[in-house]
């Protein structure tokens, strides 16, 4: 067997094994089992084979071939889109949808993941030509440790105190603690939601955070992830039973009102504490040069 194919061969597999390694469908059953995944595993083969080929033409000054990397970006952006449109289509069927920034989010993860298993693959077949197969074996497996070590995300535990919040009415209006959630006529209403509702309450550590929790599509988020596992109790015409976040705008402190399926305290305290970080949610004015002159 011939250096190249050797190359070839572990640069494809290791970037297999990479995507593999990176598709996991969890309780949000997205990619959905198991045609979503075999999309994603086809895919990730493509990707994987273009990163293994790409060293042996590089060696070879068969320069020409490497251009097929920029069609490959146009392939992935496309995945991109099409898991967009996807996603927003569903979204639409949602008791408590995701919301588009968390579907922004969830489509951007897919296509730089395939970038991912490209580097991979290169790296492992440039390893396999100067160490041998097992060598590039090994790379290929650092590497994939340092991309999921880099990769994750915060949380937003990482950013947010929480506390446990007062579900109360004046009259007509709903409370989580002294922030003003919305107004429920009906007494029937009333009950089910003191009966089985839950208060939350989210305080941001520093400027950055309050500001990355105000964001619609973050907000939105965290109530998709407690809704998903917890449950909602809900149906589609019951809009006094839907979860809503409201912000206190002088302390910056965020309120959830939940109705799950499951009234379970604890374990909606460590959803949220649990639920990403949206990228596209982060602002960061702290690090900005008017904040840094007035400090």
């Amino acid at each position: 067997m011939s250096v190249y194919t050797k190359m070839i061969l572990v640069g494809a597999i290791i970037g297999v094994i990479t995507r593999l390694y990176m598709l996991r469908t969890d309780h949000r059953q997205y990619p959905t089992y198991p045609h979503g995944r075999v999309i994603h595993i086809a895919l990730g083969f493509i990707a994987a084979s273009l990163g293994a080929v790409a060293v042996p033409a590089l060696f070879d000054h068969n320069y020409t071939a490497v251009t097929f990397l920029t069609l490959a970006a146009q392939q992935f952006r496309d995945v991109r889109n099409m898991e967009r449109q996807m996603l927003l289509n569903v979204d639409q069927n949602e008791l408590v949808p995701r919301g588009i920034t968390y579907i922004e989010g969830i489509a951007m993860v897919f296509e730089s993941r395939n970038y991912l298993v490209i580097a991979t693959a290169f790296l492992s077949s440039l390893a396999t030509y100067f160490f041998h197969w097992y060598g590039g074996a090994a790379v290929g497996l650092i590497a994939l440790a340092l991309f999921a070590r880099f990769m994750s995300g915060d949380v937003v535990g990482d950013i947010a105190f929480l506390h446990a919040g007062d579900l109360r009415f004046d009259g007509p209006n709903l409370y989580v603690d002294d922030i003003h959630i919305m107004n429920i006529g009906l007494k029937d209403s009333q009950e089910h939601i003191l009966q089985k509702g839950i208060g939350i309450v989210l305080i941001p550590k520093n400027a950055n955070a309050r500001t990355t929790l105000a964001h619609l599509g973050q907000r939105q988020a965290i109530i998709h992830e407690v809704s998903t596992i917890l449950g909602v109790y809900r149906d589609s015409g019951t809009p006094s039973f839907a979860p809503l976040s409201k912000l206190d705008l002088d302390s910056g402190k965020l309120a959830f009102f939940l109705l799950p399926l499951e009234r379970d305290l604890e374990a909606a305290k460590g959803v949220i504490l649990r639920s990403p970080v949206l990228e596209n949610s982060i602002r960061k004015p702290l690090q900005s040069k008017a904040m840094q002159r007035l400090r």
